[in-house]
């Protein structure tokens, strides 16, 4: 068994480096940061600060996002620790995920950092195949209490938390308003609604304007996958066993995504480029997504004033739906080979846990808080002309806290693909519960069970 969980992490490391089933981390970023010149990525020597030294070695990728964040961090922590110095490695996730699995399984964690930031959807998959990296953070001085719970569950492993949370893929539903105004609609008749009054809000949009209410990639499951998290709905049990055949959640989702389909209001496309594509050229009324895919959809400057932000639609005959999902995100991870483990936690407990000041500097680089203080920052109450002149960084604070919890587990990854491919068999016309028992059956070979 225990083969089997190293062959499949080492068969998905490629994989785990999209966020979602679309993009990387990268695709949250803009130009609004700056950031010093990276380390080479050749340098990954971990270098552990020695006794009495304030230096710590972080591992990270995107020198305008995350490692932009860990540079402002550096600098308000040295405010109270004029010696405090980062060694910020620029690596790759899929370089991480590598790195981290060699490391293991070679039962040699010194060539491991003091923190690395970790994927979220690979976060359990780590901590279950390799309890020994990750340092226990439970009693860190990290309240995680102010970070939103679904954010905080992806690092919690049999109740004991492994990461900070980081940034925010708190799911945003994007519109672009003179659309639906041709179709006598505004942004009020898509908040806080179901996904049925959104087929039938999309109807109309089709028929007045001929544009679909929103794209996703062909033979992909992020929608999928958020609209089961909305309902608190995952593919794994807490035993770790797959929950597919007999999740109702599952079922409702697949016949939803068949209807929107069905109708014209959904479309697919072949790629990402081509689903960014039909955001910024005007090939659709909008789109659902981790609110990383906010910058993307500024890049079309042109519509600036044009677009409009609220929740996304809640599932019909789901249990515990609700309004609020994610879809993508990382969180930092302290190494069991830091030799400074309590500077280790003071610095992200002072700074990702608790500086408002940390938040507002990240923020025009496109890095949204889910610590729910920084949302009550004058900087995350600015509007935003772009969308309006909405205030959306604070309200994406607010949607990130409502997220329900979901289990990723050790196969999060193979419960994608076997998904995804059941849902376009269903779409071509095969029956949906034939083609949940053959996901079922294709996850718990993958399990060996």
């Amino acid at each position: 068994m225990k083969r089997k969980i190293l062959a499949a992490l080492m068969a998905t490391t490629m994989i785990l480096s999209l966020v979602g089933c679309g993009g990387n981390d990268g695709a949250a970023s803009t130009d609004g940061g700056s950031a010093p010149a990276a380390d080479s990525a050749a340098d990954d020597s971990a270098a552990p600060a020695a006794d009495g030294e304030e230096t710590l070695t972080v591992w990270c990728w995107d020198p305008a996002f995350n490692m932009n964040a860990m540079y402002e961090a550096e600098k308000v922590y040295q405010k109270d620790h004029p010696n405090f110095k980062l060694n910020v490695v620029e690596t790759p996730w899929e370089d991480v995920q590598t790195k981290v699995t060699t490391a293991a399984t070679s039962g040699d964690l010194s060539t491991l950092p003091d923190i690395f930031l970790m994927q979220d959807n690979a976060f359990q998959k780590n901590v279950i195949s390799f309890p020994d990296v990750c340092a226990d953070l439970t009693n860190s001085g990290v309240d995680f209490s102010q970070f939103a719970a679904g954010k905080v569950a992806y690092s919690v492993i049999d109740g004991k938390n492994y990461g900070v949370p980081f940034d925010n893929g708190a799911v945003v539903a994007c519109y672009r308003t003179d659309y639906l105004e041709q179709a006598g609609l505004t942004i009020d008749d898509f908040t806080d609604i179901t996904f049925d009054q959104y087929l039938e809000n999309g109807q109309k949009v089709l028929e007045a304007t001929g544009k679909p209410l929103i794209s996703m990639q062909a033979g992909e499951c992020d929608l999928i996958m958020m609209m089961m998290q909305s309902a608190g709905s995952s593919l794994f049990n807490e035993d770790g066993t797959a929950n597919i055949v007999g999740n109702d959640t599952l079922k409702v989702v697949m016949e939803t995504y068949k209807k929107l389909k069905d109708a014209g209001v959904l479309i697919e496309v072949n790629s990402w480029d081509e689903y960014v594509g039909s955001l910024v050229s005007g090939d659709v009324a909008g789109t659902i997504n981790g609110c990383w895919i906010m910058a993307s959809i500024q890049t079309a400057e042109d519509q600036a004033g044009n677009w409009a932000l609220t929740n996304m639609p809640s599932l019909v005959g789901a249990a515990n739906a609700t309004n609020y999902s994610n879809n993508g995100g990382s969180s930092w991870a302290v190494t069991t080979n830091c030799q400074n483990q309590a500077l280790a936690f003071d610095f992200l407990a002072s700074t990702f846990a608790g500086s408002t000041e940390l938040y507002d500097n990240i923020l025009p680089s496109g890095a949204l808080a889910t610590w729910a203080p920084a949302g009550d920052s004058s900087a995350y109450g600015e509007p935003n002309e772009f969308f309006g002149g909405d205030a959306v960084s604070a309200k994406i604070v607010d949607f990130s806290t409502k997220v329900p919890s979901n289990i990723t587990g050790v196969y999060y990854y193979e419960g994608r693909d076997a998904v995804a491919t059941a849902i376009t068999n269903y779409i071509n016309g095969a029956d949906i519960d034939a083609e949940m028992q053959t996901a079922a059956d294709t996850v718990n070979f993958n399990m060996g069970q």
